[in-house]
């Protein structure tokens, strides 16, 4: 009998590219020097520098079907998988786990181009989160029906976001990475009107806003302190998950969602199971404080909003899955986050299986209508593939 990835064509909504050492080396003006980021060799490991500022090892986020956890990760750019960096070898790692397309993510820049603020000069940091862009739809260019490019945003700068969305849009980008947590990195939350052209800029395109996690949080490894160094990943992921809660608050509470209906917004790498609660949650709160005395112009209840316009994502968990479903059955994506340290990648000391195989187990009993639009249907829709 066919399983689910042979009767659906599966669309992966998170995963992520291994950027090339020479990306940006070959792309911005040579008048940066080493102040670009760059790859330096350093006792035998491939690391990311923005002048000497470390960024992070390569392997550390091209981990899959690796023999190891984190902190050990691949040496070199030539220890990753291929399907890390290559994007013919991405789309034969699709063929081989029967996964149709996938959307695509950064990782040097950071997941809401926060560390491009290191480079301190804004013509500089604006180059480079251009020639990523530019890389990402050549990269893409490859099979663009199945690899799905989602733009890096100058986020630091509203007119000049505003341009790169236009100017992305017109390249053939399907999304807007934005950063979940802009105050870390000193600029207004999301709720502010500050952020509204941007916004605007999004809907006008017809491109949906992508929160990944960890656009905010800082990833410190480095100071686990008593725990250790593994403890302390795991606690560092698991809390990731759950920060995009407040991202969604931001929007709701903050009445982005009502002023740009037609705008969608995705949850990315976060999960599902939390968003029964913290809907009802958000909808209780909101009837018992009173908002409509405040807002009478806002006219659905939060998790009207998030049903209208709000998207989350889900890779390995179980429990609480099917209830998500049934409530919120057209807001639900399927995604791997593929080839990261928590991605749905086979390895000899990784929890993973494969894909196919978690789908067939988490999705049995699910409806054949509710499954479609979870491997295939909202996401075409949302990224305006066949």
């Amino acid at each position: 009998m066919a399983d689910l990835f042979d009767r659906y064509r599966v669309i992966d909504v998170d995963s992520h590219v291994s950027e090339p050492a020479d990306l940006w080396t070959s792309r911005v003006s040579r008048k940066w020097g080493d102040s670009v980021p760059h790859i330096v060799n350093r006792g035998g490991k491939d690391i990311w520098y923005i002048g000497d500022q470390l960024i992070m090892p390569v392997g550390v986020t091209a981990i899959a079907g690796f023999d190891g956890t984190l902190p050990e990760c691949p040496d070199t750019m030539e220890d990753i998988p291929p399907g890390a960096h290559l994007a013919e070898e991405r789309l034969a790692y699709l063929d081989r786990e029967g996964i149709h397309a996938q959307v695509v993510y950064p990782n040097v820049g950071g997941f809401g181009s926060g560390v491009f603020l290191r480079l301190k000069e804004p013509e500089l940091m604006l180059e480079c989160v251009r020639a990523y862009n530019d890389f990402l739809v050549e990269w893409a260019s490859v099979d663009p029906s199945r690899l799905v490019p989602v733009m890096a945003t100058p986020f630091w700068d509203v007119q000049a976001a505003e341009k790169e969305i236009e100017r992305c849009a017109a390249l053939g980008h399907r999304g807007v990475l934005f950063g979940s947590q802009p105050q870390s990195f000193g600029e207004p939350p999301l709720a502010s009107p500050h952020w509204d052209p941007v916004w605007a800029a999004a809907q006008s395109a017809g491109l949906p806003i992508s929160f990944h996690i960890g656009s905010g949080a800082e990833w410190d490894l480095a100071g686990a302190g008593p725990i250790g160094i593994r403890a302390q990943f795991a606690r560092v992921a698991a809390n990731a998950f759950i920060e995009n809660e407040k991202c969604l608050a931001d929007i709701i509470f903050g009445g982005v969602c009502h002023r740009f209906p037609d705008l969608a917004f995705v949850s990315v790498e976060s999960g599902v199971g939390w968003l029964l609660f913290v809907l009802e949650a958000f909808d209780w709160q909101w009837s018992n404080a009173g908002i409509h005395k405040e807002h009478p112009e806002y006219d659905l209840l939060p998790s009207e909003y998030f049903r209208r316009q709000i998207y989350g994502c889900f890779w390995f968990e179980e429990h609480g899955l099917a209830k998500t479903l049934e409530l919120y059955p057209d807001n639900i994506l399927f995604e791997t986050d593929y080839p990261h340290p928590t991605s749905m990648s086979v390895g000899p000391q990784s929890a993973a299986v494969h894909p196919r195989e978690y789908a067939s187990r988490v999705l049995d009993g699910i409806p054949d209508a509710v499954v479609e639009k979870v491997l295939h249907g909202t996401a075409a829709r949302l990224y305006g593939l066949g």
